[in-house]
């Protein structure tokens, strides 16, 4: 079994503690992160008695979640758990939040039927507060459903995995907790900057009737008003930018007159001309990599969520700012520590609908890209899943400073009216660059021209949107004790040692991404950040013990880089 460092400590007890909404925090919080009674049983009835113990938030298939095996089509995932809530813990609601559960599931409190979720990638929550009393144990049951129907966004799992399809993930994922209101709380924020005025607006969404706004920076109190009024618009007289050089957070606290929360923001702004990606209305040069947020021992999720932010450094230490965040939506504390390292990052929509390797990946590759496109169809149904998972997605991840840019269709994977997408999400989140449609199959609206280049020279055409090359590379290496799958490896180009990996990487960039610059390539995206399963072009191998690449040669990358971009 392939181990990262993260899982030498693990504690099935009470794994990943942190408070896991880092934009709206309030005192009250119980985490349920831990031990629950499992089955796996034919029939959704509540089982009579429970065989198994799962370690919550690890899926089914994964070591860590202890039970480590695949699951059948016809199989339904029981977990339960008794819950007592201690004295004065109850106000007016109490809220039990799922981060996320894939992929149908269905949430009982004592045996009563109180939400539902079809998403395997958005946090939902639900009111218990009729259904629970201090000091008296109540029962949570969680029945999932996981057949990867491809209705619903599934991302890169297969049932039969291999090269660039993984391990499916089943059950719950993401961080389960509980946190009790009062009847005027804050049930979520708002926050848009706007760096060309000098101000933030805050909407409060809230129904008490005085609301307290307090604004701080570096911890001084630069703002502080109040109101009946719940739409706030700061002006200020300096503002701090935030960069990949200087991540500037601002502290947010805000008062109703029962409820106080916590979040952040930065004053930033991303958006683009007819050449460059703009960050703070500056030409800047995407240096970024593929981040596929896959771990060997938990798959979804992290042991610990360290090794998040060793994945961040450690590719900053190398000289990237930006991670493409492929077609997986993670737990807020990811895109946290992207906020304050520093670090841009290139969010995904999740695919749903069918995959077809001829016309969605091999007629495109051999250049056939408009006949493999007259074959694509996608269902009515499929159409509205999307729909909504879009829109899900966008206010899901709304405040979120790093997010720069957001990618809609990738590859064509279930890719239909990729005009009418880019028009909702423009209208619903306006701050961001979008791609509609990235590597190929491209439509008429979208802010850059996105292409995937792995098995031929990279030669740009003349543009009137930046180009994006935004995947590319994907060398691979395998190394003895670090490989997921002994009898199998998947890569576009296979080399034998290190220093060879290193020159042909060297040379890559110097050739096609560097050498392009002057044709007016915007930035850049490196397949990827580790190895995933039979994927073994990572930088990082899939343990994340063996770094592939060496800091040198990367920062020599990076420099040159910016030496052609920034003389420009």
């Amino acid at each position: 079994m392939l181990l990262t460092k993260y899982a030498e400590n693990f504690n099935q007890e009470s794994p990943l503690q942190e408070y896991p909404r880092p934009h709206l925090v309030r005192d009250s919080y119980i985490n349920l992160n831990g031990r629950w009674d499992f089955k796996i049983s034919k029939s959704d009835d509540f089982p009579k008695s429970y065989e198994d113990v799962i370690v919550v938030p690890y899926c089914v298939e994964s070591y860590l979640s202890g039970i480590n095996r695949n699951i059948e089509n016809d199989d339904y995932l029981i977990y339960r758990r008794f819950v007592n809530l201690p004295k004065k813990f109850i106000k007016d609601k109490v809220y039990i939040h799922f981060g996320a559960i894939d992929q149908i599931a269905r949430v009982y409190i004592n045996k009563k039927l109180v939400a539902e979720s079809y998403n395997g990638y958005i946090p939902f929550k639900v009111d218990i507060k009729h259904l629970v009393k201090e000091n008296e144990d109540f029962e949570i049951i969680v029945i999932v459903k996981d057949t990867l129907d491809h209705v619903y966004p599934y991302g890169k799992q297969r049932k039969d995995r291999g090269g660039m399809w993984y391990t499916p993930v089943s059950g719950i994922w993401q961080s389960v907790w509980i946190e009790s209101v009062n009847e005027n709380y804050v049930n979520d924020l708002t926050i848009t900057p706007d760096i060309d005025n000098k101000m933030v607006t805050i909407i409060a969404d809230t129904a008490s009737d005085s609301v307290t706004l307090k604004i701080s920076y570096n911890g001084k109190v630069i703002h502080k008003e109040t109101g009946k009024k719940t739409l706030f618009e700061v002006h200020f007289d300096e503002i701090h930018l935030w960069d990949v050089e200087h991540p500037n957070l601002y502290d947010v606290e805000i008062k109703t007159t029962d409820d106080v929360v916590t979040s952040y923001f930065a004053m930033r702004k991303f958006s683009t001309n007819e050449k460059y990606l703009l960050l703070n209305n500056k030409p800047i040069f995407i240096n970024g990599l593929l981040d596929q947020g896959y771990f060997p021992d938990g798959i979804y999720t992290p042991a610990s969520y360290e090794a998040y932010e060793n994945d961040i450094k450690t590719m900053k230490e190398l000289g990237f700012n930006c991670l493409r965040k492929h077609i997986k939506i993670e737990p807020m504390i990811f895109y946290h520590m992207c906020d304050k390292l520093g670090m841009i990052v290139f969010q995904d929509f999740v695919n749903n609908g069918d995959y077809s390797f001829a016309i969605d990946t091999a007629m495109p590759t051999i250049g056939l890209k408009k006949l493999a496109y007259a074959f694509k169809k996608t269902n009515d149904t499929t159409k509205r899943v999307f729909e909504k998972s879009a829109i899900d997605t966008l206010n899901h991840l709304y405040n979120v400073p790093c997010i720069g840019y957001y990618t809609i269709f990738n590859e064509g994977w279930g890719q239909h009216q990729a005009d009418d997408y880019y028009n909702l999400v423009k209208t619903i989140d306006s701050t961001r660059i979008i791609d509609s449609t990235s590597g190929w199959f491209k439509e008429n609206e979208s802010d850059v021209e996105s292409l995937h280049v792995y098995f031929k020279k990279i030669k740009l055409k003349k543009s009137n949107k930046p180009i994006i090359v935004s995947e590319f590379g994907g060398y691979a290496l395998s190394l003895k004790e670090h490989i997921f799958n002994k009898e199998n490896e998947y890569g576009y180009k296979k080399f034998n040692d290190i220093d060879s990996l290193n020159k042909a990487i060297k040379e890559l960039y110097e050739k096609d991404i560097i050498g392009n610059i002057k044709n007016g390539l915007a930035g850049a995206i490196y397949t990827q950040v580790s190895d995933v399963e039979d994927e073994t072009n990572g930088l990082f191998t899939y343990d994340r013990k063996v770094l592939k690449v060496k800091k040198e040669n990367m920062l020599q990358i990076k420099e040159t880089i910016e030496k052609e971009f920034y003389h420009d």
